[in-house]
């Protein structure tokens, strides 16, 4: 038995535990959203930072990447187990099928397991659906949690798309909308600016020792 995960948000670059292979791809039907709530790692309660899952859309596809996990049942079991702690706010768990890149006919692997939520916010308190693009980068700049902020978040996932060769514009226009609110000049430098974790402001007024200090943590969140 080998133990197939996909991962689209934190997972891409960051998976935090012991794999035997990566595989960069994508699922069919699905589309990346900035819907869920995160109340521990990069927010609070009070105020949840928003973190990405997954929404049912014909004909889209979400690239990402997909890990394996061989070899004994207990080493199966302690991913298992780690990843449904970190993904404790995705109420679902979905089998999917899984695509290389260059090859849509067959997939490349069958049952991947991909954490999903309930878009539906009587049943999972978790969602909060969608929301205008300012709203939202309001939201990702201000929010903080024990494990860092969720600006972080959004912009490790641009660079992490990039990466791989598979930028959306999604991410792009919504990591451009947090850095427009902390008023971030240049888009070159703030996505730099992401391999250290500091920020550049362009209003003088709005200097480093101005904002929140929880604002300018550093990085050190796993998700």
């Amino acid at each position: 038995m080998v133990l197939w995960v996909f991962g689209y948000g934190s997972l891409v670059w960051n998976p935090g535990f012991e794999y035997d292979e990566k595989i960069i791809g994508y699922i069919k039907d699905y589309r990346r959203v900035f819907d869920l709530a995160c109340i521990d790692h990069r927010g609070t309660p009070e105020h949840p930072a928003r973190t990405c899952t997954l929404e049912d859309k014909a004909g889209e596809i979400c690239w990402g990447a997909a890990y394996s996990v061989k070899g004994s049942p207990g080493k199966e079991k302690a991913a298992m187990e780690y990843l449904e702690r970190r993904e404790c706010e995705y109420d679902s768990k979905t089998l999917v099928d899984f695509y290389k890149e260059g090859d849509d006919a067959e997939p490349a692997v069958r049952n991947v397991i991909v954490f999903t939520s309930t878009p539906d916010k009587k049943t999972n308190k978790y969602y909060l659906g969608p929301a205008p693009v300012e709203e939202m980068a309001r939201q990702i700049a201000t929010a903080v949690g024990p494990c860092g902020n969720n600006r972080d978040y959004i912009f490790k996932l641009e660079k992490a798309l990039h990466d791989i060769g598979h930028e959306e514009d999604y991410v792009t226009d919504l990591a451009q909308g947090v850095r427009k609110f902390l008023g971030i000049s240049n888009i070159e430098k703030g996505a730099e600016k992401m391999k250290t974790g500091t920020i550049l402001l362009d209003n003088p007024l709005n200097t480093i020792g101005a904002l929140p200090k929880a604002l300018i943590m550093d990085n050190r969140a796993l998700s």
